[in-house]
């Protein structure tokens, strides 16, 4: 526990002290608030049944900012890692794989959940700003953040599994967001389709679009909620296995052992050539 402790706090640091996390809380609050004037005016131009809250996270700009808000958060999480060489020095120190990739995840959820705290702020301005009651219940709020919350814990375990397979920070972005998008719109096939075919219960049961419509109306589904806590639990697990087969590859390769050692401890060790592994005396394999 304190050898994840000490990670985890790690890279909270790394993004609550990097500019580029303060430019991603300013990009959500900015289309945040564009996508709640949004809604506003839709209250303004006629009556709605709905909830403020309802509308402010079905609009078009809600969904791109959320969509493009998660390869910002987790496309260096281990590609950045990686690509420096700094990956086989954690892997290398007695650490279990698990402590990292639970220690990278959590900190990046954490980033998330901090993120949102400014938009619900910018609701409660509302009554201030406009002299009226709050155009939401309770119920509506406290659905949509949980949702939020369901939907983050996801699509940050998509980009963590996506940073882990490749060393190049933009390909771990892209594949995030390609990823995202297309789960995204599996939610619209039976928009474009209709629903007179087979499975099409099942678009409509993983679709995002309406996980947030039934959330934000105060409707809280058990059946989604155990539905993104096993793709997180799964995506989680299968980051593991990325990064477990990527040290045992590496162990098993003999060169990666002198590699690890300082350039100016290699003057120091004997060296001994067409050696299949490192003796237990301390002799590595000379990579040429």
């Amino acid at each position: 526990m304190r050898v994840f402790s000490i990670i985890y706090r790690k890279e909270l640091r790394g993004f609550l002290f990097n500019p580029l996390g303060w430019i991603v809380i300013a990009f959500v609050v900015l289309m945040h608030g564009v996508s709640l004037s949004t809604a506003i005016k839709v209250f303004s131009d006629s009556p709605n049944a709905s909830s403020l809250v309802f509308f402010a996270f079905q609009t078009p700009i809600f969904w791109f900012s959320y969509l493009f808000v998660f390869p910002l958060l987790t496309m260096k999480l281990f590609a950045d890692e990686q690509r420096h060489g700094t990956l086989e020095t954690l892997m290398t120190a007695p650490v279990t794989t698990n402590q990292v990739v639970l220690a990278k995840y959590f900190a990046a959820l954490s980033f998330y959940c901090i993120m949102w705290i400014p938009s619900w702020f910018q609701f409660q301005f509302y009554p201030w700003i406009t002299k009226m009651p709050p155009a939401w219940n309770n119920g509506s709020i406290v659905g949509a953040y949980i949702i939020l919350f369901l939907m983050g814990t996801f699509f940050v375990a998509i980009g963590c599994f996506a940073s882990s397979l490749t060393s190049n920070s933009i390909v771990a972005a892209i594949v995030t967001l390609g990823l995202l998008v297309i789960h995204y719109f599996l939610g619209f096939v039976t928009t474009i389709w209709g629903e007179n075919f087979v499975g099409a219960s099942l678009f409509d049961a993983i679709s995002s679009r309406q996980h947030v419509q039934d959330f934000t109306s105060g409707l809280l589904d058990t059946r989604v909620i155990v539905y993104y806590l096993s793709l997180t639990i799964f995506t989680v697990a299968m980051t593991f296995h990325a990064l477990d087969y990527r040290r045992w590859r590496r162990w098993k390769n003999p060169c990666h052992f002198s590699c690890l050692i300082p350039q100016n401890l290699k003057t120091v060790l004997p060296l001994k050539k067409n050696h299949p592994s490192p003796s237990i005396d301390g002799v590595w394999v000379h990579c040429p």
